[in-house]
């Protein structure tokens, strides 16, 4: 204003943050808005700022002020400002503007203007006189219920039976509706997969499970058998079977691989990396059990050797000691996948059997063992220092001649039919002779009762399992 008329007029729209700041603040940020916008006329001048928000009159002496003030009073020291309060009567050019038809669409939200310009509503706000008008947004999803409560047969039997005290439940609401216990009664048709698609496909629900769509539901609405129908649409969606993770037992029965008939006929291989890299420079363990007599070998090697070198470590371990195995078992390791690996085998006449992927169950006899042969470096390497291919050769030792609890002997006594001597178990068995005859059948008898132990232990342990385990039929 200037001389008594107003000569400009000044508005934004709040911004988003700007909601959220309080009466105070926001006062503040008009006075800081007009200087910024007309600052090339204040500059210099005495200027006179009325407000309606008596406060404003102490904000350059109030003791507390946030970060925000602060940044705002050193712009208005650059101004010589005199703050007069000025009654809400008596500010009747800013009242007036602000109360304006036209303030609408500078104060609503674009948000609800989209809104509106979606539905198609058109505000029309005329120059001499404004009109508030209310709006109300409802479904006719309920009145279509109602209309079609007439029309169902069944709704109708019920309705008479209960007038004549057949039958309690059901009744009439005073808007004409049939209830249940005071839940709309849905009829039969269409409108029941309209209320079930919007309760589980709508954005303001976002496909629940079945129970909790049923408990939402059953606070409104009901019909006859509207849990199992609620189930069975839950069910066939494609989205819920595509997103949702299953919380149920693993499918199918556990399937143990074939007891072996022989000694070393049937092998499980993996490998332990990870490890540190010892003097000698190896930073790995290839492990590799006979699944009949659980005997091990632990070969120790360096990652990023060639899969020739691998192969001729195979050929001087074991195939040397133990003679070509029938089958092996292994994961889907790239050393065990390659071309050359394959060829190898296949020319040896020994099948190769790989795991599925992310199943190491599986390969379980080899995971079990790299388990326990972890654990015994750990406790080589606090026992008796050094690096841990220094007592790879003991470990092996330890492991092999001790009780195993699947075939209830150890892996040596299984594999040679007596436990090696150790300072432990010092036994005289140079003076232990046996004849050929009584040596053949003592090592088959020996075999025989390994098998048996080993279908029991997977007799137990399939049993166990299945308890987790869900049929599977197709």
């Amino acid at each position: 204003m200037q001389h008594g008329r107003v000569i400009a007029y000044g508005s934004r729209q709040l911004k988003t943050h700007e909601r959220n700041y309080p009466t105070h603040d926001l006062e503040l940020a008009a006075v800081v808005f007009a200087l910024k916008l007309w600052r090339h006329y204040l500059y210099g001048e005495r200027i006179k700022i009325y407000t309606d928000h008596k406060s404003l009159k102490y904000v350059f002496t109030q003791k507390e002020i946030n970060m925000r003030q602060k940044r705002w009073l050193e712009l208005l020291k650059d101004f010589d400002i005199e703050l007069t309060y000025h009654p809400d009567k008596a500010n009747k050019v800013a009242d007036a503007l602000s109360r304006r038809p036209e303030a609408f669409f500078l104060n609503t939200p674009k948000e609800i203007l989209e809104d509106l310009r979606k539905m198609g509503i058109e505000v029309i706000c005329p120059i001499t006189e404004g009109i508030w008008q209310n709006l109300q947004v409802q479904s006719s999803l309920i009145d279509r219920i109602k209309e079609a409560q007439q029309n169902d047969s069944k709704l109708q039997k019920i309705w008479k039976q209960t007038e004549t005290g057949l039958q309690t439940g059901i009744r009439k609401h005073p808007d004409g509706s049939l209830r249940f216990e005071d839940r709309l009664c849905v009829p039969s048709g269409d409108l029941r997969m309209e209320v079930m698609t919007e309760a589980h496909n709508s954005p303001y629900s976002i496909h629940p499970g079945s129970t909790k769509m049923y408990k939402d539901l059953k606070q409104t609405f009901w019909w006859h058998g509207m849990k199992r129908e609620v189930a069975r649409f839950v069910s066939r969606c494609l989205v819920c079977q595509q997103v949702k993770a299953k919380h149920q037992r693993t499918a199918g029965l556990l399937q143990p691989l074939p007891i072996p008939e022989w000694k070393w006929e049937h092998l499980t291989m993996d490998f332990v990396t990870g490890l540190p890299r010892t003097q000698r420079g190896n930073n790995a363990i290839w492990v590799i059990v006979d699944r009949l007599t659980k005997s091990a070998r632990f070969l120790p090697f360096r990652v990023g050797q060639s899969t020739e070198v691998l192969a001729e470590m195979y050929m001087k371990q074991i195939v040397r000691q133990h003679g070509v195995p029938v089958s092996i078992v292994s994961d889907r390791d790239t050393r065990f996948t390659s071309h050359f690996w394959k060829s190898l085998q296949e020319n040896l006449g020994t099948q190769l059997k790989f795991s599925s992927a992310y199943q190491p169950q599986t390969d379980g006899q080899s995971e079990r063992t790299i388990q326990t042969l972890e654990d015994m470096l750990r406790a080589c390497t606090l026992d008796f220092g050094g690096a841990w291919d220094d007592h790879l050769h003991l470990v092996e030792f330890s492991y092999n001649n001790s009780y195993h609890d699947s075939i209830k002997m150890a892996p040596f006594e299984a594999l040679y039919g007596r436990k090696c001597r150790s300072p432990v178990c010092w036994t005289d068995v140079g003076e232990r002779q046996l004849l050929g005859p009584e040596l053949v059948t003592q090592t088959v008898d020996i075999v025989k009762t390994i098998r048996s132990h080993l279908q029991a232990a997977q007799d137990r342990q399939k049993m166990w399992a299945d308890k987790h385990r869900r049929i599977l039929e197709f």
